[in-house]
């Protein structure tokens, strides 16, 4: 065994001894000296320093280049980055501001088309009291030729009974006899008697051409009416198809945005009428009632009862709009940063149920109430912070958490548009911004569901 190990061990020296003579060779050994004032010294380098030195050198200028590449791989990425983001900013408050331009027209444009049905329903009605005034003026003629024609036929009647009177007393004097008249007095009275009878039937011609005259009037002025009877008739007929159409084009988008929502038009409808239920006179009542007090049943009736009923549906939309959580609750600048459904926690890191939206913003921009209703609560509620609660009607309820301040009071009603407080960073939050709930019938929905239905209205 010991002889095995000392072969070992001569193996092994002549393999160093071997590699000592290679790097001798590549790496000769060196003398760094070291001379001062009074003596000279010196330092080895032997192969196998001069090799360690030599990876050493090698291993830092390695690792100086890649941590020199990371770097700029981070400061590259990072500028990206940010380049990016500011792009994607810049782009998103462009929508933002196209989409606020669009809702500023359609909002205009739903004025404008309030005031022209509120002028067409003037023009209609102006139009109505004209076809009535015509329409009794017509019935006025059609009595008076009634009259006219009567006295007319009387008149001749007389006349007729007059000629033939006149022949009977003709017969009776000439058949007459035992007279106390002598025939002279005859011959005076039977004078006097065709003078009369000429006189009245001159009398009654003269009528009967009067008459005549006003009738073929009489019959003109009717014509002419039944003309501009026509010509108001072509009126109303444009009238009522530009007034259709508008309504079409006003109701049609308000049926979309609540059906959108998820609300029933039918039962929103119904309930703001029965809330608005007072009654009295007005002019959404219909245009004409028949002696009984029945609508009539003629077209041109039934088609402008119709608009009044569309209008009328028009005006309870308006009115459901601004009961229901449509507006925007920040008109400032602000970007989303938290949608509504399952989400990782922001602090605590658990997947947890997000019941609203996020909305980040300028500390203390104001925040809007999105409907009409009143104020439920206003104050500190654990992790919302302060927080605003807004019972609308039709069941729906709106939450603003983590206010900088509160601008309302418990009972207090409030109408849309108005301010309710500051956008803050109040409660369980991680920077400043709005968390906005919308609530049907005490269950969370998703408040875009209401923005994204009025954003082609409004």
């Amino acid at each position: 065994m010991a002889g095995v190990r000392q072969t070992g061990d001569s193996l092994a020296l002549s393999t160093l001894r071997r590699i000592h003579a290679v790097l001798e060779r590549r790496f000769p050994e060196q003398r760094l000296f070291l001379r001062s004032d009074t003596e000279t010294r010196f330092i080895r380098l032997t192969s196998e320093t001069q090799i360690v030195a030599l990876a050493g050198s090698a291993a830092l200028v390695g690792w100086s280049i890649i941590a020199t590449a990371l770097l700029l791989m981070d400061s590259l990425g990072a500028g990206s980055l940010r380049d990016q983001a500011q792009r994607e900013q810049a782009s998103y408050e462009q929508r933002l501001n196209d989409m606020a331009a669009e809702r500023d027209n359609r909002a205009e444009e739903a004025r404008q088309a309030q005031m022209r049905f509120t002028l067409a329903l003037e023009e209609v009605s102006k139009m109505q009291s004209e076809l009535l005034a015509s329409e009794d003026r017509r019935k006025e003629l059609e009595t008076g030729i009634d009259v006219i024609q009567s006295t007319l036929r009387r008149t001749m009647n007389e006349r007729d009974g007059a000629l033939e009177k006149s022949e009977e007393m003709k017969l009776a004097l000439a058949e007459s006899t035992g007279s106390t008249k002598t025939e002279a007095g005859h011959v005076e009275d039977m004078e006097q008697t065709v003078t009369f009878l000429a006189d009245a039937l001159n009398l009654t011609a003269t009528e009967r051409d009067l008459i005549a005259t006003d009738a073929a009037q009489a019959y003109e002025m009717v014509a002419a009416m039944d003309y501009e009877h026509q010509l108001a008739q072509d009126r109303n007929d444009r009238i009522f198809e530009q007034l259709e159409d508008a309504l079409t084009i006003s109701v049609e988008p308000l049926d979309d945005m609540f059906r959108n929502a998820g609300l029933n038009t039918d039962t929103l409808i119904d309930q703001v009428r029965k809330g608005y239920s007072g009654q009295g006179g007005g002019p959404l009542t219909p245009i004409a009632l028949s002696t009984r007090g029945e609508t009539p049943s003629d077209p041109e009736s039934l088609r402008a009862n119709a608009i009044l009923k569309d209008l009328d549906k028009l005006n309870l939309y308006r009115m459901a709009v601004e009961k229901t959580p449509f507006a925007m609750p920040v008109k400032t600048s602000f970007r989303y940063t938290s949608g509504y459904g399952m989400r990782r926690h922001p602090i605590s890191g658990k997947y947890k149920m997000h019941d609203g939206i996020d909305m980040a913003g300028a500390h203390g921009s104001p925040i809007l109430a999105t409907a009409d209703g009143v104020v439920k609560k206003a104050g500190w509620s654990s992790g919302y912070g302060r927080l605003v609660i807004i019972q609308h009607e039709f069941g729906i309820e709106t939450r603003y958490a983590h206010l900088a301040n509160i601008r309302v009071e418990v009972g207090q009603r409030v109408s849309r548009g108005h301010r309710i407080g500051d956008m803050g960073n109040s409660g369980r939050s991680t920077g400043t911004h709005l968390h906005y709930e919308v609530r049907v019938g005490g269950k969370s929905v998703n408040p875009m569901t209401y923005i994204k239905a009025a954003r082609d209205v409004f």
